[in-house]
This record gives structure tokens, sequence and C-alpha cells, in this order.
């Protein structure tokens, strides 16, 4: 069978053992949660709820706001203790609903119903269930999922890849998905490549998952708009542009988006998410995340959203030494967070903790100009000559070398010899750019 690639990439230790054989547990449902109201990209939700409110499962907390922004519903019953703000890793100062959890009226809202007939919904129905579900892309990038679902007026979609390469390292999540819940993703992937009339699809799996391979070549046998594609193991092999080259040898141009070049592509999470709202009519309130690292239980786990990190540490056995570190996502894309005194939200598919030992920093030196962040960079850029531009606040030049294409999986980073934080500089640069875009000059 061949394997499909793109240039560029690394090889880091994988570290899927850890979790890999450990089927999807369900977590009892904590005290308390704490459910962001900015858990996706774009504006956040505003809260329609007020202290002391009582919610069941699946109740709208956060409406969204704007065209590109996503539904926050509460993930438990219970009674709404306060609506405050909170440190968020990825969005910053961000206001959450805290919710004492009724742990033994563990029921739907009675508003959620399922459809009686799913086979008969038009595409534009399914998105706007997608929409009203709060559904965003559970990879960890949390773009809200309608908006992808419908291309802009004079675009189309050819094809639909289900994402299922999950190449960051720890992360089993997805894996754990697709060996154990196939049909349901698959039903998901039936809806989405009706509702973005796409009229081919393609399930994308990375080679270092040979149990999943072997199921969904079984399954996808008799499947005449859909087909599997193994992937070479390489890292950022899941990032979106380099998976649409690796499979449909199409490039997307510099500054464009994946409809340009009439490809979507979706997380497997996401794939279920759909399933689940059309046939059950639930709203994204859980989620499948590796618990992994330097804790005494391995585990996937079924967790509702707004879980502590400290409830979910707890439910593994406790940390292995003095933690040093907890990563949400995987080590490379992953954000690292202050405290374990922090929810869990749609996109995280990973918890990564690392002890004391296991952190160090490394002593910086000057770029030696060896070229090595060049040739692993997936997106053909040239990161050494970035950072410096960066680093010496020429924002402009570091434009014109195309920074803003960066897709900051850490690759520079990772391969450097000097040590030198490459993908945090052309991320400060990033964000100078886009501020001076907002600003007008």
């Amino acid at each position: 069978m061949k394997w499909f690639t793109f240039p560029g990439g690394i090889h880091p230790p994988e570290k899927k053992e850890l979790s890999e054989k450990s089927s999807i547990e369900i977590m009892p449902l904590p005290d308390q949660v704490i459910i962001p109201l900015h858990q996706h990209m774009g504006a956040p939700a505003k809260p329609v709820v007020k202290k002391g409110d009582l919610v069941k499962r699946g109740t709208l907390l956060g409406e969204a706001q704007g065209f590109i922004s996503s539904n926050v519903h509460s993930s438990v019953a219970g009674k709404i203790k306060d609506i405050t703000y909170f440190d968020h890793s990825k969005f910053g100062r961000s206001m959450g609903v805290i919710v004492d959890v009724d742990k033994e009226n563990d029921d739907w809202d009675p508003q959620i119903k399922p459809v009686e007939n799913p086979d008969s919904l038009t595409p534009e129905q399914i998105i706007e269930m997608v929409k009203n579900a709060g559904i965003v892309g559970m990879g960890g990038a949390t773009f809200p999922t309608q908006v992808k679902l419908a291309p802009p007026p004079g675009k189309h979609y050819e094809y639909f890849i289900l994402n299922g390469a999950e190449c960051e390292p720890f992360l089993t999540a997805d894996q754990r998905l697709l060996i154990e819940q196939p049909e349901r993703i698959f039903k998901g992937c039936q809806l989405i490549l009706k509702a973005c009339k796409a009229q081919k699809g393609i399930v994308a799996i990375e080679s270092n998952k040979p149990e999943a391979i072997k199921i969904w070549t079984k399954f996808l046998e008799n499947q005449n708009n859909f087909q599997l594609k193994v992937l070479k193991t390489k890292y950022p092999q899941g990032a979106e542009k380099q998976l649409i080259y690796a499979l449909l040898n199409r490039e997307v141009p510099s500054g464009g988006l994946p409809v340009e070049v009439h490809a979507l592509v979706q997380n497997v999470g996401t794939a279920a998410a759909i399933h689940d709202v059309v046939y059950h009519g639930y709203p994204l309130v859980e989620r499948i995340t590796t618990v992994t690292g330097a804790v005494k239980q391995r585990k996937n786990l079924k967790l509702r959203i707004g879980t502590l990190v400290s409830d979910i540490i707890k439910y593994c056995g406790g940390y292995l030494g003095e933690p040093g570190k907890i990563i949400f996502g995987g080590p490379m894309m992953g954000d690292s967070q202050r405290t374990d005194y922090t929810p869990i939200s749609k996109g995280t598919s990973g918890i990564v903790v690392q002890n004391k030992q296991q952190v160090s920093r490394k002593q910086h030196l000057n770029c030696i100009r060896c070229g090595k962040c060049v040739t692993v960079c997936p997106m053909n850029l040239l990161p050494f000559e970035i950072a410096i531009r960066v680093e010496n606040d020429y924002i402009d030049h570091a434009q014109s070398l195309n920074a803003m294409d960066c897709i900051e999986c850490g690759s520079c980073s990772y391969v450097c010899p000097s040590n030198r934080e490459l993908v945090q500089l052309i991320r400060l640069g990033k964000n100078k750019i886009t501020a001076k875009r907002k600003r007008g000059a």
C-alpha cells in the first residue's frame, strides 16, 4: 500500500505507546465544572444565563456572537454558582460559567430531541444543526465548523478529508475513536459529505495506527464515495495544508484557505460530534481526551467540557513526581497551563504532564545559519531569517518572507542546534503583523 506524505517534517519520539492500548473510559462526574464561554476561534459567546439558574445537560449557556463564533452549552445538570472571569491559556482573560453539578439528575435538557428522519435533511439543515450545537474543529484549532462546511459564494468542495493522522506525540484519543467507534464516525462523515456538497471522501490515517487501518480497510471496502489512504508517519502530517498536499498534490496558495483547492478537512472528533447532533440532538458538551505523560495511570477519557485538570489527574491516580508542566494538546503545538485549576474545553485533545526533572530550559545561542530549520519546514519558509528580522523589529521584512504562512508546528525549534525559540519568535512576528494591519499602518 502506498504511503502519502509531504516535503519536510520531523520524527520526534512518538510516545503513543503510553496510552494507545487504553480503551475509552468514561470519567465520573466531578463536583463542579467551569465552562468557558470562549473555547473557539472568533468572538466569545455571550452569556444567556445568570447566577442561581438551574440548568440541564445541553442547556444553552452562551450564544454565538458574529459570523465566526460558537454556541456554548452546559455539559452537566446543576446550579450556576457564578459567571466570572478566569485566565484561559489560549484566549487570555475569559468569562466562564461555574456550575455545581447535580450528580443525581444528569438529564438532558427537554428541548434536545433527535431528528426523525436524518436522511431527509438538506445540506443547509445539517449546517444549521451543527451551528446550533456549537460544534468546532476538535483537533485543536477550534474553528466553528458551520463556517467551514459552507464555502463562500463562487467556491465549492470536491473532496472531504477525514483527518485521522493525529501526528502530535503522546496523543491517542482520535486513534481510539477510529478503533472503537467507526460506525459513529462514518455516519458523521456521510453527513459532512452531504453538507459540504463534495463528491468524494478520503479517510486519512497515519501508518503507525495498524489496528485502525485494518478496521477502516474492512469498513470502507463496499463504500463507493469514500476511500482509505495511509499516510507516512511524520510530523506535522495532520496539519491541514500538509494533508491536502500529501493526498491531493494540491498546494493551498499563500494566504489562502483549503477551499481554494476545493478541499475540506475535518477531525475525527468533529465527525463524531456531527453524528451526535443529527442522530441524537446532542450539542457538543463532551470529548475524548488523552491524559498521559507523568501521571500514574495514562488513559483516554470521555470528559465533560469544563472538567478541571485537578479532578482529571486525581482520577488518573495523581502525578508521577512533582509536576513541572501541564500541556493542553500535544508537546509540539500545545499550550502550557499556569495551574491545574483549569477546565478542559472543546479543543483539549490531550493533557500531557511533564515532571520537574523532564522540564529544562537550555541556553539559547546565536544562529549558526546551518539551515536545518529550512530543511524541515513543511511550509518551505526560512525560519531563521524570519526570526532574526522579528528579533530586530524588522516586521515588514518578516512579512515579506511570508511569516504569516507559518503554521507554528515547531519543527524548526525542534531541530535547532542553538536552541533558539524560532517558532515563538515567528509567532510574535505574526502577532505584530496582525496588529499593524488592524491599525491600518
